[in-house]
């Protein structure tokens, strides 16, 4: 199989023209390429479709294979991938992602892609459409609540340990919760965030951001990402920890978020309500593998 991989602010993952190249079986190929050791290494796979309503589809799944509705930093290496590779010579060009169409303005360099934005919709508050079970929140809260904004949560830790958060909750078409900290470096990341995403407050479980604010045109973002773990960057965390930011009056409607991979600008526009992202998008390498030679790590 014929691959390219790729990277936004250190989002990695593996590109596949899923029109040239057919895999059975894929949740269990993505665990055995994604893994870093055994395989190609990356956050999970990504397949480039033809599509009936878009100019193309992403079909994206996490490291451990399961399905994810959509990637900002994702997507944008899927406009880089068929633009520089010549499937398409269309700026901007329309990608469809678990169902919804994004449109993706190129930026170019040398007549190759450099940084993308992307208009990544409106923000979903609506806790059933996140989803987020307020059922499962210790502190009680209107069941007809548009929004979780600042809502406290209990967290039960493997070893029976409690500690309490507060998150705000924003779909960018996956599910994420926000939470404040003083400091990004000092949070326990993998003891947090499995707690986080495996939390009964979220039926398809969570991404979770853990935000320092800088000033109100800066913030500093950690993410731990369902399915995968700690990442080194976000696109759609970035964007809704902004519109969290702007719910909290923690940051203004366009601020720079700065990732351990790199920095995206967001915008959440007053005049449509939409959420627009800017970042890089680079090709790391390509490549064939022999997928049937790819062991896979028994943990």
């Amino acid at each position: 199989m014929k691959f390219v991989k790729m990277q936004g602010c250190g989002n990695d993952y593996i590109y596949v023209d899923g029109a040239k190249e057919h895999v059975e079986n894929k949740p269990e190929v993505v665990q055995r390429l994604s893994d870093r050791h055994f395989g190609i290494g990356g956050d999970g796979v990504i397949f480039i479709n033809p599509s009936e309503k878009a100019d193309f589809e992403m079909e994206m799944y996490n490291a451990d294979g399961t399905r994810s509705e959509m990637c900002g930093n994702g997507i944008r290496c899927v406009a880089k991938f068929v633009y520089d590779l010549g499937l398409t010579d269309k700026n901007p060009v329309r990608i469809e992602s678990g169902g919804k169409v994004k449109t993706l303005y190129l930026h170019l360099k040398d007549g190759k892609v450099d940084t993308v934005t992307v208009n990544m919709g409106e923000p979903i508050l609506t806790p059933a459409e996140v989803p987020v079970d307020i059922r499962a929140f210790a502190s009680p809260i209107d069941p007809n609540a548009d929004k979780v904004v600042n809502q406290p949560i209990s967290l039960v830790f493997p070893d029976g340990s409690t500690a309490e958060s507060r998150m705000t909750c924003v779909s960018m078409g996956n599910p994420h919760a926000v939470t404040y900290v003083d400091s990004v470096d000092a949070v326990e990341m993998e003891r947090i965030g499995l707690t986080y995403e495996h939390h009964p407050a979220f039926p398809k479980y969570v991404n979770t951001e853990f935000i320092e604010v800088v000033d109100p045109k800066q913030i500093r973002m950690r993410v731990w990402e369902r399915g995968t773990g700690e990442t080194l960057a976000c696109g759609t965390g970035a964007c809704a920890s902004v519109v969290a930011g702007v719910l909290n009056g923690k940051n203004e409607r366009n601020t720079t978020v700065h990732l351990l991979g790199g920095d995206l600008q967001v915008e959440w526009r007053e005049e449509d309500n939409c959420v627009y992202m800017t970042g890089p998008a680079r090709i790391v390498f390509a490549g064939e593998v022999d997928i049937d030679k790819v062991e896979k790590y028994k943990h």
